[in-house]
């Protein structure tokens, strides 16, 4: 079963959403808001696709975070910082058996989901 991992109201989210639904590819959509991440999720992610790549520093929940919680060093310092907003999380981010999609695009999701 494939898990997508994001939040309702963001534009991408819905277009990787309606993909997968207009082919009946059953997954289980896992909000961040409401469901949350925990750090050893967060850790298992890191090791797959780097922290540097998980962090989304163009989200408005990143603007609004104080300058010294932007100032992020480490793999440490961003999992901690993730799973106190998990809205950081670039999205969305697409699970399997242990492999991952992180963002939409339609021949990222064909060659993942086949």
């Amino acid at each position: 079963m494939l898990t997508l991992y994001g939040i309702p109201n963001c534009d991408t989210c819905r277009k990787a959403r309606r993909w997968l639904e207009e082919r009946g590819i059953a997954h289980r959509f896992h909000d961040l808001r409401r469901d949350g991440l925990d750090a050893a999720m967060l850790r298992t992610w890191a090791d797959a696709l780097g922290w540097e790549r998980l962090l989304n520093r163009q989200s408005s929940t990143w603007r609004q975070l104080p300058e010294a919680d932007r100032t992020v060093a480490d793999r440490e310092a961003a999992i901690a910082l993730l799973a106190r907003h998990p809205t950081l999380l670039k999205r969305p981010l697409l699970a399997r058996d242990g492999a991952y999609q992180l963002g939409f695009r339609p021949a990222d999701y064909e060659a993942f989901c086949s």
